[in-house]
Formats: C-alpha cells, sequence, structure tokens
C-alpha cells in the first residue's frame, strides 16, 4: 500500500495531467479541417413542376349572383295624330292584351282638297296593370306618343357576367338554372340573354359589365328583390384531353404549352383549346396523351387560375365560382 501511495497514485495522476494538456493542445492549434458549407451558396436544385396530358371530363358550368327584378313596364303608343275622344280606362287598373284604352279622332285630307274624318283605338299591348296612364278627352297625341304604360306581372332574374368568363360561353346557352335564396325549388330561366354596354348609348354612363338575363317561367312564384343564383351550362366534354389552366398562355381557341423534350428542356408549343373549367382546359390539338408539359407558364405566378375542388371563391364581381 506504501508502494502504491508513493508510485503508483503519482504516476497516474501525471498521465491524467497529459491527456489532458494534449487534448488542450489539439483543440488550440488543431481543430476540425472539415470544410464549413457557405450558408449564402445555394446547394439545392430548382425543378420546375411538370404535369401529363391526361385524359379526362370537363363540365364546363358558369355561376353567377344575381336579382330578381320586375319585368319592364310597356309604352302604349298612340296610333294616329290626333284628339282623344274617349278613354276607357284608368291608370291602376288591370288590362288584358288588347284591351280598349282610348280613341283617337283626326279629321284627314284627301289628295283633291277634302277630307274625312278617321277613329283609331288604342289597344293594351300586353296583360298588366296601368302603372301610367293619364290622358284625358281632348287631349292631342301625335304617332309614336306614349299615352300610358302597362307593367305585365312577369319577372326575370339578371346579373353581372365578367368579360373573360365570356369565352367559356361561346356556344351561349338558351336557359339558366336559377335558385331563389330561401324560394321555391331550382327551375329552368328561359330566354336567356347576354347584353353588353353599347358605347355611347348613354354619354354620361360608365361602362360596366356585361349582364345576363332570363325570363322567370309563369307559375312560378318570385318577388322583386330577391337574390338568386344562375348556373349556365357551356357544355361537357367527356374522354377528352385535359391539362391545367395553368399550363396554358390563353384559356380559349388557343393557346402555347412548354413541351418537355426527352433531354429535359422545354420548348414552346402551340396547342388548340376546347371548353375549360377554370381549372382545367381542353386540349383539342397539338398534344397527346401522356405528353409532359410545364405545370406553371415560365414567369407566371405559380397559382391555379381558379378553385380548387370543393373550394368556392368570389371573382371579384360578386359573383361566387366553385371548383
Amino acid at each position: 500500500m506504501g508502494i502504491a501511495r508513493k508510485w503508483v497514485f503519482p504516476i497516474i495522476r501525471i498521465l491524467i495531467f497529459v491527456v489532458i494538456a494534449g487534448a488542450l493542445v489539439k483543440i488550440a492549434f488543431f481543430g476540425d479541417t472539415q470544410p464549413v458549407s457557405d450558408a449564402a451558396s445555394p446547394t439545392g436544385e430548382i425543378v420546375e413542376p411538370q404535369v401529363p396530358v391526361t385524359i379526362g371530363t370537363i363540365q364546363n358550368d358558369v355561376t353567377l349572383q344575381g336579382t330578381v327584378a320586375a319585368d319592364d313596364a310597356i309604352e302604349i303608343k298612340a296610333t294616329l295624330a290626333g284628339q282623344v275622344r274617349k278613354v276607357m280606362v284608368s291608370q291602376g287598373q288591370y288590362v288584358d292584351a288588347g284591351t280598349e284604352i282610348l280613341t283617337l279622332r283626326a279629321d284627314v285630307a284627301n289628295p283633291d282638297g277634302t277630307s274625312y274624318v278617321d277613329y283609331e283605338t288604342v289597344v293594351a299591348p300586353t296583360a298588366g296593370v296601368l302603372s301610367s296612364f293619364t290622358a284625358l278627352v281632348d287631349q292631342t297625341f301625335a304617332v309614336g306618343d306614349d299615352v300610358g304604360k302597362v307593367a305585365p306581372p312577369t319577372f326575370h332574374v339578371s346579373g353581372p357576367i365578367a368579360p373573360e368568363q365570356q369565352y367559356r360561353l361561346l356556344n351561349q346557352p338558351s336557359e339558366a338554372q336559377v335558385t331563389i335564396t330561401g324560394g321555391p325549388a331550382p327551375f329552368s330561366c328561359t330566354g336567356l340573354t347576354i347584353a353588353a354596354p353599347v358605347a355611347g348609348a348613354d354619354a354620361g354612363a360608365s361602362p360596366g359589365s356585361p349582364t345576363v338575363r332570363c325570363a322567370v317561367p309563369a307559375g312560378v312564384t318570385v318577388f322583386a328583390g330577391l337574390s338568386a343564383e344562375l348556373t349556365l351550362a357551356g357544355g361537357v366534354a367527356t374522354d377528352v384531353l385535359t391539362i391545367p389552366t395553368t399550363a396554358v398562355e390563353g384559356s380559349s381557341q388557343t393557346g402555347n404549352v412548354y413541351f418537355v423534350l426527352p433531354d429535359g428542356t422545354t420548348e414552346s408549343r402551340p396547342v388548340t383549346l376546347g371548353i375549360n373549367d377554370g381549372i382545367n382546359v381542353e386540349v383539342t390539338g397539338g398534344l397527346a396523351e401522356g405528353d409532359m408539359v410545364l405545370q406553371f407558364i415560365p414567369g407566371a405566378a405559380a397559382i391555379v387560375d381558379g378553385p380548387l375542388p370543393g373550394e368556392c371563391i368570389d371573382d371579384g364581381l360578386g359573383n361566387t365560382v366553385c371548383g
């Protein structure tokens, strides 16, 4: 035990101190020589997403927000230049189409200088309520003057459509499916028209969006001011070539895609297009099934031009577009 205390323990302590000193020297003068990566230097590779041309079905429905309104009153025109001799109705009265409104009397000159008396009875052009009628006996009218107005008991639904949405309705439908908020079951609204503001028609009016309008069928109870949703069917294409709308420059009739070549490079290729649903577009020429194209046009924002499946968005015009 005396030998261990005198020789062994001191030697062990000296060895420990030597190991510690050597480790400190290595740390101080021979640090880790592995290269340190530069955080400012890129180490990854950006790969532009690609999508294949696939077979699918596109249902081109355009959904708009609209309002129920009463049809405009129809003017009752004088058909003879003369004086009122007899009035048969009064304002606020309901009349049927063809109801006699008033009788006009005129002295008509013959070519030989003689004259004769002519009478003309003005009738209601449609059924409805006389919303405006102030004609009096002995009052004089010229041909084409308004003698009153008839407000028909009919309604229509109308709403704005974005100009670019009309590309999806190149084959304009003749009716729309209408859903009234808090109203009856959805119904077909017929006689659909799309009217665009005519330049110069009203010098004081500001340009607006085109308007979709269709007639509410008889027998459907509605009231002016109700909110409505119009669904316009622009067609259905089944078993056709499709690609995302984000992959195409252009969205109607013609466009360009970036075709992926076998070596991984791309080239711009023209394509012809059919209908689209705001997410996918039909390709009618220029590509084949399985061809690869860039999912997003180079330089364009990588966003989907429309709602995702099951999602609804506002197009900025008060219209809701659903995927």
